[in-house]
């Protein structure tokens, strides 16, 4: 007769096993990130009186930031240089993760090592690299001088919205490529050898087969390089000067010169739902686009 107390042990040790495994990271959750997201939208509700957490109720910070058109122009600069990076990095990334899915072949090890190198350094110091490069007497106005083809250093290169463009698409590059390399490698071989049976050329097996099965990829990879760049303040503040705000530089000065913690946590709400609002309508062109295998 089989004992039935032994099923019952054996599932009871998995559960606690999976228990055991799941609880770091859901303790990692809850108070990194659910606690402190609790804490900003309590914030933000919150009276400025000059203590970090405020006093009273209020909806004023939101009054503020709706209808004071500095925080809209703002919020609409983010949102463009956010967009034009994002397009940037997934059109620059696509060719590569193409590359490295259908031709790298033996190189393809050395490719991804060489994707990832950028991990290797700080993010400040890339930036810092970058101002390097664009700056007044920097790597590429003396390079133009040398070549001739300028005779003076120009100023159009640093504390310009290209600027912060530019360095932030090198800096997520990284971040587009894997997502949409991952989705080009889920493809079956055999849909584009269907392709190529039924006579199809080159370009149209991309046009019909590759590019609407590698969508999931790339509107990942868009997401990930959207979200952090909407909220980057280091880049515009480094690279881009007064012409080139965003939001997350405005929060950042909220809950450091002015101090004002409560203010700075409605700004950050207003960027969480921002944020939130492009995710769904990326989710919703997931379900357009997505996988039609």
């Amino acid at each position: 007769m089989i004992d039935a107390a032994v099923p019952s042990r054996a599932f009871d040790r998995t559960r606690f096993f999976r228990g055991v495994m799941l609880a770091p990271g859901a303790l990692v959750t809850l108070v990194l990130v659910l606690f402190a997201l609790a804490l900003v939208l309590f914030l933000s509700v919150r009276s400025n009186d000059g203590s970090l957490l405020g006093t009273g109720l209020s909806l004023d910070n939101f009054a503020t930031v709706l209808t004071d058109p500095l925080y809209g122009l703002v919020a609409l600069r983010s949102l463009t240089i956010a967009g034009l990076v994002t397009l940037v990095t997934v059109v620059t990334a696509y060719p590569v993760a193409y590359y490295l899915a259908f031709h790298a072949g033996q190189r393809r090890g050395l490719i991804l090592f060489l994707v990832t190198l950028p991990f290797w350094t700080s993010y400040l110091l890339r930036v810092f690299a970058w101002k390097i490069v664009l700056a007044y007497n920097g790597v590429l106005n003396s390079a133009l001088m040398l070549s001739g083809l300028t005779s003076e250093p120009s100023t159009l290169f640093l504390n310009t919205p290209p600027a912060v463009v530019l360095t932030l698409a090198h800096a997520y590059a990284p971040f587009a490529i894997l997502p949409i390399f991952v989705a080009l490698e889920t493809i079956p071989k055999s849909l584009m050898e269907a392709a190529a049976d039924l006579g199809a050329k080159p370009f149209t097996t991309f046009r019909r087969v590759i590019l609407p099965n590698s969508m999931p990829g790339v509107l990942s990879a868009a997401v990930v390089v959207f979200v952090p760049t909407v909220g980057d303040y280091v880049t515009p503040a480094l690279i881009g000067g007064p012409a080139s705000t965003m939001i997350g530089s405005l929060v950042q000065a909220q809950f450091g010169k002015a101090n004002d913690w409560p203010f700075g946590a409605a700004l950050a709400v207003m960027v969480m739902l921002l944020i939130l609002a492009v995710i769904l309508i990326v989710r919703q062109a997931n379900r357009l686009f997505g996988s039609r295998t």
